[in-house]
């Protein structure tokens, strides 16, 4: 079944995540990915405790959206008691807000409270935890997110198991006449980007690959070209 975004967007695309831009010219950066085509925005978001690093809070969103405000905003909340803050990002401009599985007790009652926003639901999982994790979720969300690195960190190397999560998804998606999107974030660039769509993922999430090429539009053009080749051989 096609997802409601099927309506506005095409399917694989790219996401570049502003964790990996240069912070003292981040409009810059943003506007050099949507003027290259890029429509989907993710802003990875970490406290400290639930990941070993720091990133940015809701101020950061709101930028990013005066940036690109034609843009879709996949805000990914790798925190603790998410509950507590989705509001000030739905306030900050996002279209999207993901949860993890791991950070919050009352899952189902945040993703319940995203939707009250009007927002889009998505929930995310670590490489360490098991799918059936999330099992219980998939009809109350709208996309999921597969962690392929240890979050915490940009720039880290590609889980390659990740991607029989990925299959696995779409088996589950299929059975239970679901719609939901599969994205994946972490270590995706030129060099897997075609395996990952080859894989079935909707959405890939790509940080250093991106920002830390010398020609942004080439890179960005690049990894669109082949998430297309690898959806082409998606069986």
């Amino acid at each position: 079944m096609s997802h409601p975004l099927s309506k506005n967007y095409s399917f694989p695309t790219i996401a570049p995540s502003i964790l990996a831009a240069d912070y003292t010219r981040l409009g810059e950066d943003i506007k050099a990915c949507t003027e290259a085509g890029v429509s989907w925005i993710h802003c990875d978001v970490m406290d400290g405790h639930f990941v070993p690093n720091i990133s940015y809070g809701s101020l950061v969103v709101e930028a990013a959206r005066r940036s690109a405000p034609e843009g879709f905003l996949d805000v990914h909340l790798m925190i603790y008691n998410p509950d507590r803050y989705i509001n000030d990002f739905a306030k900050a401009g996002a279209n999207l807000i993901t949860v993890h599985v791991e950070a919050d007790p009352h899952i189902h009652r945040t993703l319940g409270a995203i939707k009250e926003l009007g927002l889009y639901r998505g929930v995310a999982i670590n490489p360490g935890t098991p799918l059936t994790a999330i099992e219980e979720l998939l009809p109350e969300v709208d996309l999921v997110c597969v962690m392929s690195v240890n979050p915490g960190f940009g720039g880290q190397k590609f889980i390659q198991s990740s991607l029989q999560k990925i299959e696995r998804l779409i088996t589950w998606r299929k059975h239970m006449d679901l719609n939901f999107l599969i994205e994946i974030d972490g270590g995706a660039g030129p060099g897997n980007v075609e395996d990952i769509a080859a894989a079935g993922t909707d959405v890939i999430v790509a940080g250093s690959s991106v920002f830390g090429a010398n020609d942004k539009n080439e890179q960005i053009q690049k990894l669109f070209q082949k998430a297309i080749i690898g959806s082409s051989n998606l069986t």
